[in-house]
């Protein structure tokens, strides 16, 4: 029979048959050349092929791979949501210029501890006197506790003003300045939120008004620093440091709470 003889199907089945006489001969004839080659030759070959068969065993088995874009502003929205609840409004009773009470701002602080202390600005808070914390669970009076050199001051929290509110609070995760990169970004929260770059410089010196005294001062992942001071001389100090003073204010309490009073 001749070709010109041959209807479409026919032509259509006969390229087919072809095509997998040819693949089998290049088949053949690969794995016979391949036999022959020197293991120089062939060892890449092989490579390239087993990468290619993992390839299509990942598409095969619906493997996926999804790339997740996290913008900086997620960044620190979610840092000071993970703070809302350590930060509180600070402020003190004070005499007016007739001699009436009156109740003015102290700044802002966070609580460093699962019992309620609350580290503040040293500045606005530096010796006994009525003090009152605030957060979005309610107003609640603090004790004052002690006041360290290093410009920061510790108040406990106390009962409510209101009966009717609950105390809701959570100690913040710490973080460690020595780890931070240059280029990456420190918030300062407080009454208001402000940002900067870290430069590499570990004594950090920044702008702090009253208002924004004893404010939180985090990295992108929502650990706290240190505080951000209002003082004239000292304008941040370390969470270790701040951590340093809670462990030996609390081991001065212990000893004397544990010193036996004698009878007169």
């Amino acid at each position: 029979m001749d070709i010109k003889d041959l209807n479409k199907p026919q032509l259509l089945l006969l390229a087919v048959l072809l095509s997998f006489v040819t693949s089998i001969a290049t088949g053949i004839t690969t794995v016979t050349l391949m036999q022959q080659a020197p293991a120089s030759f062939v060892t890449p070959i092989n490579r390239v092929i087993k990468q290619t068969i993992e390839k299509i065993q990942q598409v095969e088995g619906k493997t996926t791979v999804q790339t997740v874009v996290v913008k900086e502003e997620d960044l620190v929205v979610d840092a000071i949501e993970k703070n809302k609840s350590s930060i509180f409004a600070v402020s003190r009773e004070i005499l007016g210029s007739e001699g009436q009470t009156i109740e003015v701002s102290a700044g802002r602080g966070f609580v460093i501890s699962s019992n309620g202390i609350v580290a503040v600005d040293g500045s606005l808070a530096d010796n006994k006197g009525v003090y009152y914390l605030k957060n979005d669970s309610g107003k609640f009076k603090a004790d004052f506790i002690s006041l360290d050199k290093a410009g920061f001051s510790f108040l406990k929290l106390g009962d409510p003003v209101d009966s009717k509110d609950k105390l809701v609070f959570a100690v913040p995760a710490f973080g460690d300045l020595e780890k931070m990169k240059i280029g990456q970004k420190i918030l300062v929260l407080g009454s208001s939120v402000s940002s900067f770059i870290f430069d590499g410089n570990k004594d950090i010196k920044m702008s702090v008004a009253k208002s924004n005294g004893g404010a939180a001062v985090l990295n992108l992942d929502g650990n706290v620093l240190g505080i951000a001071l209002s003082g004239e001389t000292i304008s941040f100090a370390l969470i270790s440091a701040i951590n340093n003073a809670l462990k030996l204010s609390d081991s001065s309490a212990a000893t004397m709470s544990a010193t036996p009073v004698l009878a007169p």
